[in-house]
């Protein structure tokens, strides 16, 4: 075997086999993207062996990459098994975790961390998971070799929220194209609405602000749009005051990526109205598949979607409800935002994030 051979790099595959939220689906994406880059033999990943260590519950399923095989490895489950298991099992590799924590008695690691939110919007979460956070991601920040993080906007938070100096920090961008490998359902829970509807996405904790949504159109007369939200809910990290919808809302929980890529497809438009994002995946994805998008004035998803999309205040319904009805009412606007949003999106590929990443741990393989 080439000496080339010996850089080993260990992958935290605790996000296996959870519901694909956005931190998870970045995970499985990079990887899919890094597995991709090995078939090719892409110079970046020349003499890379990779590995997904997993908790057992998870490792026994069958590795859905073609080369980067999944170890099952260690005892318990979650935080349990992050911190006690996986120390053991990385063995002097390289250990890289995409989803925001890793184990604190292990120095050789590489650690995504996708915001501050349990710092900047505390009453999204329970008391004890952003108690954690506050703790668990500063001393990350000291103890791994590098940090990365999903936008520049990020990469200021987590060194004015954690202390982790910027220039320990590096930035790899998301994408939405993994939309566009799926096969979008010709019926979906909304192929029976009489009238359009506006698609929103995400879990329904507080800083998502899907009130806003409501209150829009409620000032809107006659609003020319139902109102449909998809994503679940965890009151095990939400807590208890999670935001309560009306009833004329149409909340649909968890649905596939099929039936996802068919109401991205058919919605007049997506609105994103958090008020915090390391990110902001979702308008990415619905911009992939030619949704015209409407979205928070926030830095980092300004950063994701560039012109391409129309924004508002999270905090002003008034300015919503303008925006809702000048896409609502105007066609060629429709139309343009559909080709502008294609255009951004297309910029955004996992590809880019796979090779950015390896370019960040490349340092401390060998």
């Amino acid at each position: 075997m080439s000496p080339l051979a010996t850089r080993r790099l260990v992958i935290n595959g605790r996000f296996l086999g959870r519901p694909a939220t956005g931190v998870d689906r970045f995970a499985f994406e990079t990887v899919r993207a890094i597995d991709a880059l090995l078939d090719a033999q892409d110079p970046i990943a020349t003499g890379l062996s990779v590995e997904l260590v997993a908790p057992v519950h998870v490792g026994r399923a069958p590795s859905p990459f073609r080369h980067i095989p999944v170890r099952s490895a260690g005892r318990g489950r979650g935080t349990y098994w992050e911190q006690l298991s996986l120390p053991f099992a990385a063995n002097g590799s390289l250990l890289l975790n995409l989803c925001n924590s890793g184990p604190l008695v292990y120095r050789r690691q590489v650690t995504v961390l996708h915001d501050a939110a349990p710092v900047r919007v505390p009453q999204s979460y329970s008391s004890a998971f952003s108690a954690w956070y506050r703790w668990m991601a500063p001393t990350i920040g000291r103890v791994a070799c590098r940090i990365v993080t999903v936008s520049e906007f990020s990469r200021s938070e987590l060194y004015e929220a954690y202390g982790i100096p910027a220039n320990k920090i590096g930035v790899v961008h998301e994408s939405g194209e993994h939309m566009l490998r799926v096969q979008p359902t010709q019926r979906h829970p909304c192929s029976d609405a009489k009238r359009p509807y506006v698609l929103a996405v995400g879990s329904s904790n507080l800083h998502k602000n899907f009130r806003l949504i409501v209150e829009s159109a409620r000032l809107m007369s006659g609003a020319p749009f139902d109102i449909v939200v998809v994503g679940g809910t965890d009151p095990r990290v939400y807590g208890s005051g999670q935001a309560a919808l009306p009833s004329f809302v149409r909340h649909l929980g968890y649905v596939s990526d099929a039936d996802l890529g068919a109401l991205y497809r058919d919605a007049a438009c997506f609105v994103f109205p958090s008020r915090y994002e390391g990110f902001g995946l979702p308008p990415v994805e619905a911009m992939a598949l030619g949704c015209p998008v409407v979205a928070s004035r926030l830095p980092s998803i300004v950063e994701a979607c560039g012109d391409a999309a129309l924004y508002f205040s999270p905090d002003d319904p008034h300015e919503l409800a303008d925006v809702l009805h000048r896409v609502a009412s105007d066609e060629a606007l429709r139309d343009r935002m559909r080709r502008e949003g294609r255009a951004r999106s297309a910029q955004l590929t996992w590809r880019a994030t796979a090779v950015g990443l390896l370019e960040e741990i490349s340092p401390w393989l060998n």
